[in-house]
């Protein structure tokens, strides 16, 4: 069966052949190509294939696969003690693509500690349009009506590629990432990539693969059918629900 067999007949067919990362990338650096373009075609086949595009802008667009992979499995998320306690005093709410627009946009304001972002307007352009098709996807924490966390990325079978987060709250961005875990395990998605590790995901339970055996998790993954994120979870659902549910 073709990895493309699930998508549209408009995505299913790429400009580009990628190459395999294992035999142009054997010493692991994670760079595999350069060049294209951020069609949705273009961004589907990369994603299919454990490709995704990360460069500066006004920089030829670069194309990556690290060795190894920052994967976590929705099942084996585990929320800390501390965040447990705050979400059960929580009268916030999160919800599934609601604010796309605005999260994406929080997502590429540069962090205190960096001077500008990779999140530019060519690529809030192309994820915005994966959106418009059903392909990305974002989580809301709001406080009352004020946006306060999320994260967004792509969902293509059953894995989820988060892309980034953001928040305007202490641990907004935690509660986020649980209540995507949450989304996942209630929906039949088996695997969030993180793409590459770090002390936040980290805390947050994430851990390592290596990128031979993510790419064959992948391959199986995107075949398979999940519930319809864009449908099924419109309304508001409280923070505190995911502590007594966990």
């Amino acid at each position: 069966m073709s990895q493309f067999s699930n998508l549209p007949t408009d995505l299913s067919s790429c400009r580009y052949e990628f190459p395999s990362p294992e035999q142009v990338d054997t010493k692991g650096v994670g760079l595999i190509a350069m060049g294209g373009d951020l069609s949705a075609s273009t961004l589907i086949c990369a994603y299919s294939q454990g490709l995704f595009p990360w460069f500066n802008e006004d920089e030829p667009i670069a194309w990556w696969c690290p060795e190894p992979r920052c994967i976590i499995e929705p099942q084996d998320y585990k929320p800390s003690k501390s965040l447990m306690r705050q979400a059960r005093k929580s009268r916030w709410t999160w919800t599934v693509n609601q604010a796309f627009d605005e999260v994406i946009h929080a997502c590429s304001l540069p962090r205190s500690y960096e001077s500008d972002t990779w999140i530019h307007e060519e690529m809030i352009e192309a994820y915005s349009t994966l959106h418009h098709l059903g392909y990305a996807h974002s989580i809301e924490i709001w406080e009352n009506q004020c946006l306060v966390g999320g994260l967004y990325g792509l969902k293509i079978g059953a894995i989820f590629f988060g892309e980034s987060m953001f928040h305007h709250a202490s641990n907004a961005s935690k509660m986020a990432f649980w209540a995507l875990t949450h989304l996942c395990h209630a929906t039949g998605v088996q695997l969030i990539d993180c793409q590459l590790p770090n002390d936040h995901l980290l805390s947050l339970g994430a851990t390592t693969l290596p990128r031979t055996q993510f790419l064959v998790k992948l391959s199986q993954l995107i075949e398979q059918p999940t519930k319809n994120w864009q449908q099924d979870f419109s309304s508001h659902q409280s923070i505190c629900q995911l502590a007594t549910s966990n």
